[in-house]
C-alpha cells in the first residue's frame, strides 16, 4: 500500500468505488407545473445518480446548496432508512459531497445539517473533501425538543456545517441578515445628539502597546485616565481631541466616567453579521416544521425531522441574490424548494422516495397557486407564481441479457427500453459530448471534436461520409454497434463499440447505492 501523505478519515470499505453511470433526465410534463420553459427542476430518482446527471450541465453554476441527509442515528423513519452502518453512511456521504462540490460556484456556499452522531465524523470528512481552508463555520440550531427523559444529557441542538471554495473570504460574498428592532433596541439618544441614536463602543484595545497610543487625558470634570495595564488608545491623542470636539467621545452625564467611543446607528452597517448561534425563536424548530407540513396535507403524517421555512429563509438569504440557483438533493417534503421559490431563487430539487409525488408536487402546485399561506409566506409577501419541470432519471444504459448472462460471466445489450434519441443522448453524457438535436454530427465537447452514434454497420462509405462533414484540424468519436472489417481509418477519426467501450467508462446496472 503507498504510504498516505495527509490526514485522512479512514473506514472499512473506503476505497471500493462505482464508476457511476451520466444519467440522462428525461421530462415528463404531465407532473411538471406551470410554463414550459422552467428553470425549476424536481427530480425524481437516487440521488447519487441524479447529481451526477446534472454534473456535466451545472458543474460551478450552484450558488447554494442545502442538504439535510439522514443522520444515521439508528431510528427507523417512514421515509427514510436512517440506520445505515457507520462505515456504509461515510460512503455515502463522501460519495455525494464529491459531486455537490464540483457543482458548487466558486463564490457559493454548501450548508449540511446533522445532528451530534456523525457531525463529527462529517466535519473530518468535508475537511478532507472540500479542504481544510474551505470550512467557514458549525451553526449551532436551537431545534427545540423539550427535554428527553430517556437522554443522559438532553438535546437541544443541530449543527449546520458550512464550506465554500472562498473559505473565509466568502464573507465578502454573503449578504448580512436584516436589522430589526431587537437589533436596535441598544442604540438610544438621551442627550438628544444631532447624529441620532447611539451607543457606547470600547475605546481601549488590548492589543501589542504602541508609543503613540499611550497618552493621559482629563475629563470635563478633572479626573485623569490613561490605558489599563495592558491595553492602549484606539486612536492617537490629536484623533481623540478632534472626536470630543465632534460629539463622538460621551463622558457621562456628570463628565466623569471613563470616556467611550458614541457607535451611530445610522452609520452602522445595514445589516447584522450571521452568527454561529440560531435560536428557535428567529429561525424555528421541528415541531413548527411538522405543523407547516400538518397544514398542507392535513390528512398525512408528517416527517419526523422536517425543517421549518424560517431556517431555510435564513440560509438563503445569507447564500444567494434574486435569481441564484438553490440545489437539495435530500428534497425530503420540498422545504428547501418552496422557501427558495417564495424568495425568487431558482430551485434544483433531487428525491428518490414516493413522497417526491404525495408531498413535494402537490406543495409547490400550492406555492405556485398562492394557495400555500404558511411558512414564510407572509413575510416576503408570498402571492404564487412561478413554475417547475419534473425529471425522472433514464434506466441504465446497458443491460444484462438474462439469457447469455452468468453470475461470473454477464453479457451486456443495449437496454431495449432505449430508442435511437435517448440511446444518443446517453453516450454524449457518458463521453461529457453536449447533444446536438440536428445534424449527424451528435455531440461537440469542444469546437474541434465531435460524435456519432449508429447502431447501423459502420462501413467504410459510411465512415468516410462523415469525416467529410468535419474540418481537417477536428476530429470525430464514432461509436457504432458493428462495423466492417479491415476499415481504413482516417488520423482524426477514432471508432469505439457498443457496448464493450462503455463498459470501461461505467458501472452498468446500478440502481440502489
Amino acid at each position: 500500500m503507498a504510504k498516505k501523505q495527509k490526514l485522512e478519515l479512514t473506514w472499512v470499505g473506503k476505497d471500493e468505488r462505482v464508476k457511476l453511470e451520466p444519467r440522462v433526465l428525461i421530462e415528463e410534463s404531465k407532473k411538471s407545473y406551470g410554463d414550459p420553459n422552467s428553470e425549476n427542476m424536481l427530480i425524481f430518482g437516487d440521488n447519487l445518480l441524479s447529481l451526477k446527471a446534472l454534473e456535466q450541465d451545472f458543474a460551478r453554476k450552484i450558488k447554494c446548496i442545502y442538504i439535510d441527509p439522514p443522520y444515521n442515528t439508528g431510528s427507523a423513519f417512514e421515509h427514510y432508512d436512517d440506520g445505515v452502518e457507520h462505515s456504509l453512511w461515510l460512503g455515502l456521504m463522501r460519495d455525494r459531497i464529491e459531486i455537490l462540490w464540483k457543482l458548487l460556484r466558486s463564490d457559493g456556499a454548501i450548508w449540511i445539517s446533522i445532528d451530534d452522531n456523525e457531525g463529527h465524523y462529517l466535519k473530518v470528512l468535508c475537511d478532507e473533501i472540500c479542504g481544510r481552508k474551505a470550512f467557514v463555520s458549525t451553526v449551532v440550531w436551537e431545534n427545540f425538543y423539550g427535554r428527553s427523559n430517556a437522554a443522559a444529557i438532553s438535546p437541544g441542538h443541530n449543527y449546520l456545517l458550512v464550506y465554500s471554495p472562498l473559505g473565509l473570504d466568502w464573507r465578502h460574498k454573503r449578504n448580512l441578515l436584516e436589522r430589526d428592532a431587537k437589533s436596535s433596541k441598544n442604540y438610544k439618544n438621551p442627550d438628544n445628539d444631532p447624529k441620532g441614536s447611539w451607543r457606547l463602543g470600547p475605546i481601549f484595545a488590548a492589543e501589542e502597546r504602541h508609543a503613540g497610543l499611550m497618552y493621559t487625558v482629563v475629563t470635563p470634570s478633572g479626573r485623569e485616565v490613561s490605558p489599563p495595564k495592558g491595553s492602549h488608545w484606539r486612536m492617537i491623542e490629536s484623533d481623540f481631541w478632534r472626536m470630543v470636539k465632534d460629539g463622538r467621545i460621551s463622558f457621562g452625564k456628570k463628565g466623569n466616567n471613563i470616556p467611550a467611543i458614541k457607535l451611530y446607528l445610522n452609520e452602522v452597517q445595514s445589516g447584522l453579521v450571521p452568527r454561529t448561534w440560531w435560536p428557535h425563536d428567529e429561525v424555528g424548530h421541528t415541531q413548527e416544521a411538522k405543523r407547516e407540513v400538518q397544514a398542507l396535507f392535513p390528512e398525512v403524517i408528517p416527517f419526523d425531522t422536517p425543517k421549518p421555512e424560517r431556517i431555510l429563509q435564513r440560509i438563503i438569504h445569507i447564500s444567494t441574490n434574486l435569481g441564484d440557483l438553490v440545489l437539495d438533493s435530500f428534497a425530503g417534503s420540498g422545504t428547501t424548494g418552496a422557501v427558495a421559490h417564495k424568495m425568487g431563487r431558482k430551485w434544483i430539487m433531487c428525491e428518490l422516495g414516493e413522497h417526491c409525488h404525495t408531498h413535494i408536487i402537490p406543495r409547490m402546485q400550492k406555492v405556485i397557486d398562492g394557495t400555500d399561506q404558511g411558512g414564510i409566506s407572509e413575510a416576503v409577501n408570498w402571492k404564487g407564481g412561478g413554475s417547475f419541470k419534473y425529471y425522472r432519471l433514464a434506466e441504465s444504459l446497458l443491460v444484462k441479457d438474462k439469457d447469455l448472462s452468468t453470475d461470473k460471466h454477464p453479457v451486456y445489450i443495449i437496454n431495449p427500453k432505449y430508442d435511437e434519441t435517448l440511446l444518443i443522448k446517453s453516450i454524449c453524457k457518458i463521453e461529457n459530448f453536449r447533444y446536438r438535436k440536428d445534424g449527424r454530427l451528435h455531440g461537440i465537447s469542444s469546437e474541434q471534436r465531435f460524435l456519432h452514434v449508429t447502431t447501423r454497420l459502420l462501413t467504410q462509405a459510411y465512415m468516410e461520409s462523415l469525416s467529410e462533414d468535419i474540418g481537417k484540424d477536428q476530429s470525430l468519436l464514432i461509436y457504432c454497434t458493428r462495423k466492417s472489417r479491415n476499415l481504413k481509418i482516417p488520423d482524426n477519426v477514432e471508432i469505439k463499440k457498443i457496448p464493450r467501450n462503455l463498459l470501461e467508462k461505467c458501472d452498468f446496472d446500478e440502481d440502489k447505492r
